[in-house]
């Protein structure tokens, strides 16, 4: 579980959540690229997200972009791979913490919740890294579909396949928003993973943790870089299942 004392706290540091679109676009279908990832990591170091067509899921660790494939491999992408939904920051370990033994995901989110809830921040946006050894990680990814109006919800249903990762060190992105931007992004915990040897990763559904160490960053700004082109503007985001977000975001299946 959790030692209750705080390794590091670094206080008041005031920087930005950098968004590319909203989830609701993406659920609904909205799946071209906004920006490059050439662009988006001038944004930020740490981050998640994902490509033109959903193809695979994001990883943005130590200002690097890399790519989880359907299999769980993972590459470096190039600067020129098209990003359609994404959220990254500048990590600058506003507080750390020591994480020892946690046996699934969900108790995972109930600490890292407690955290926010110490520095009452469930208000506010946090992004979390967290470097460990863990004793089995299962996620998921995606190949892509470049489509119209074809929901993420039917294109996971589709096209996402599941894996296991056991006995492997590696690095977890997790961001956190707050309930009130629901529609936006996801609310509460969204996590993708990985590999320390960067060969292996996707978005995370389930996870034991033997031990790890928790950099987190509470958050109070944000920017947003909307789609600018004509179709954007044919998608109705306000018929998002906000049921479906949370399913396909929280690393539920859909």
């Amino acid at each position: 579980m959790l030692k209750q004392e705080i390794i590091d706290f670094i206080g008041g540091t005031d920087h930005s959540m950098f968004q590319v679109s909203t989830l609701q676009a993406l659920a609904m279908g909205y799946n071209r690229a906004v920006i490059t990832v050439e662009e988006l990591i001038q944004h930020g170091d740490t981050g998640l997200g994902t490509f033109e067509g959903v193809d695979g899921e994001m990883i943005v660790v130590d200002g690097v972009c890399y790519r989880a494939m359907a299999d769980g491999t993972v590459t470096r992408t190039s600067s020129e791979t098209g990003v359609p939904f994404a959220s990254v920051s500048r990590l600058c370990n506003w507080r750390s913490f020591h994480l020892e033994e946690v046996p699934d995901i969900e108790t995972l989110k109930d600490i890292l919740t407690l955290r926010v809830e110490e520095i009452f921040g469930l208000n506010s946006m946090h992004m979390v890294r967290i470097d460990g050894n863990f004793k089995r990680v299962c996620a998921r990814s995606e190949t892509g579909q470049l489509t119209h109006h074809v929901t993420l919800k039917e294109m996971l249903q589709n096209n996402q396949r599941d894996f296991f990762f056991d006995e492997i060190d590696g690095t977890l992105v997790c961001v956190y928003y707050p309930d009130f931007m629901d529609g936006i992004n996801a609310p509460g915990w969204h996590l993708h993973f990985l590999s320390a040897d960067r060969t292996r990763g996707g978005h995370v559904f389930d996870l034991s943790l033997y031990s790890g160490q928790a950099k987190m960053d509470k958050i109070t700004r944000i920017e947003i870089k909307l789609p600018n082109s004509a179709s954007f503007d044919t998608y109705s985001l306000k018929d998002a299942s906000q049921d479906e977000i949370r399913q396909v975001e929280q690393g539920k299946k859909a």
